[in-house]
């Protein structure tokens, strides 16, 4: 009996790298996204739910997402800590330049083929570590990765209304059930708005700072959702989004961008999606490159890149997917081909270095500081933070740990390594592995202390 207790004690400690007095509770993880919700919006709204969690927790001046600022790609790379030109997830529509397939956003969420490129989101990394993870709306949850699929995953219907209160509380209600009766480990849970209303009445309306008083209604009722579950000492919540939003100008204030007026598009282009935003693709006919970007050059408002000149700050130009040819708008300034078509009051697609594109982060739970305001960081350092909070081995990535650590406190254990980025290439290296936070290293220790403790009890007895 006694040289049993030994061994259970010992193997405790070199689990946990802890005496037994001293193994911090498991954790758990719930990453929400507001998406649309762009850094300022609670400046101009009285927000006291989203005011609290800045004593109580973690808020970041802002986060830059990717480029592109569009729904797909930047909610991808949070999950993957990859660049676009990674994970290859290069619009909100699912397209093939080869057969014209143009896919509505919505309808790519159950297509594996527009997400499984070869880089593992969060979900399946954390599944392959032993850990029970779930995706709640979330983009890219509800396909398979490998043949692998998120232990749990509901999917949006392609109607699905955005703006149910009731609802959103609902949502919540399951999620922390999911935490709290069976176990859940990881939760992605997504929100589509403030973006509909963005883009319906634009962002600078009194129907816009009434979605965002209602999405502080529904922080405060998580938290008291949090503490009903008994999660206030288990859980970790990180609150973000993917992209912002800005005014659209229209006529009679702006002359409108209309590409046809520039070059014809039915003798250029063989493929494009040039009614999308502020973002635009375009593949030309054979032979038509160069006549079709000295058109293009010509117009303005905009700027217009051949795919091997793109700005390498952009991570777009390696991707497979994306066309010959990328339009970036002005800020404001919508692409139409051929007609006035998207009418839009609000909208996102444009440059990630303007401020309106600019979103927001909070974060609040056990193992995060209180009252911390976090410099601006870009969205693809979430991704490490996420794992440490985990206790996982990350999957390779672009981001790193060191520009979100100091939100942590130091009862995080920590990986013993992370990748880094290569000089050149911007590509993740391949990771160790062991236990978090040295465990092993100071298993040696541990031991000889409980060893001596365990010898006295023996002695006496």
């Amino acid at each position: 009996m006694r040289l049993e207790l030994f061994l259970v004690a010992t193997a405790v400690i070199c689990a946990t790298g802890k005496p037994l007095s001293e193994a911090a509770p498991k954790t758990k993880l719930l990453l929400i996204s507001f998406d649309g919700f762009r850094w300022d919006y609670d400046q101009d709204v009285e927000t006291p739910n989203l005011d609290q969690l800045a004593v109580d927790g973690v808020k970041a001046k802002y986060i830059t997402p990717p480029m592109l600022t569009m729904t797909s790609p930047s909610h991808f790379t949070t999950i993957t800590g990859r660049w676009v030109e990674d994970h290859d997830v290069v619009h909100n529509m699912m397209y093939d330049a080869k057969t014209n397939l143009k896919l509505p956003h919505k309808l790519t969420m159950t297509k594996s083929a527009w997400w499984d490129n070869g880089v593992l989101p969060l979900w399946i990394t954390a599944q392959n570590q032993g850990l029970k993870t779930a995706s709640f709306h979330y983009p890219g949850g509800g396909v398979s990765y490998g043949g692998q699929a998120v232990h749990r995953a509901l999917v949006e219907d392609v109607n699905h209304p955005d703006d149910n209160e009731t609802e959103w509380r609902q949502n919540i209600d399951m999620v922390m059930s999911w935490f709290s009766e069976e176990d859940f480990d990881l939760v992605t849970l997504y929100y589509g708005e403030p973006d509909s209303v963005g883009h319906a009445k634009g962002p600078e309306t009194p129907e816009r700072r009434d979605i965002i008083r209602q999405i502080d209604r529904t922080i405060g009722y998580l938290r008291e959702a949090i503490n009903h579950h008994g999660l206030n000492d288990t859980l970790n919540v990180i609150i973000t989004s993917d992209h912002g939003m800005t005014t659209i100008k229209k006529r009679p204030k702006v002359e409108e961008i209309v590409l046809n007026k520039y070059l014809n598009l039915l003798t250029l282009a063989s493929f494009e999606i040039l009614d999308y935003g502020g973002f635009g693709i375009l593949t030309p006919r054979p032979g038509k490159e160069q006549e079709a970007f000295d058109a293009l050059s010509n117009a303005p408002n905009l700027t217009v890149y051949r795919k091997h000149e793109i700005p390498e700050s952009f991570h777009l130009a390696k991707s497979k997917r994306l066309p010959p040819l990328v339009v970036v708008a002005d800020l404001g300034f919508n692409l139409n081909s051929r007609f006035i078509v998207y009418v839009n009051k609000g909208d996102h697609g444009f440059h990630n270095g303007e401020m309106d594109m600019k979103t927001i982060f909070r974060a609040f739970g056990p193992n995060f500081k209180k009252d911390f305001l976090a410099e601006p960081f870009d969205s693809i350092h979430i991704y490490p933070l996420m794992c440490k909070l985990l206790e996982i081995q990350p999957a390779p990535h672009n981001g790193s740990l060191a520009v979100t650590e100091d939100m942590l406190l130091p009862a995080v254990p920590r990986p013993t390594s992370e990748p880094t980025t290569g000089p050149t290439t911007g590509q993740a290296t391949v990771l160790t592995t062991g236990p978090p936070n040295g465990g092993w290293r100071r298993c040696s220790a541990s031991v000889a202390l409980l060893l001596a403790a365990l010898l006295s009890v023996f002695t006496v007895m």
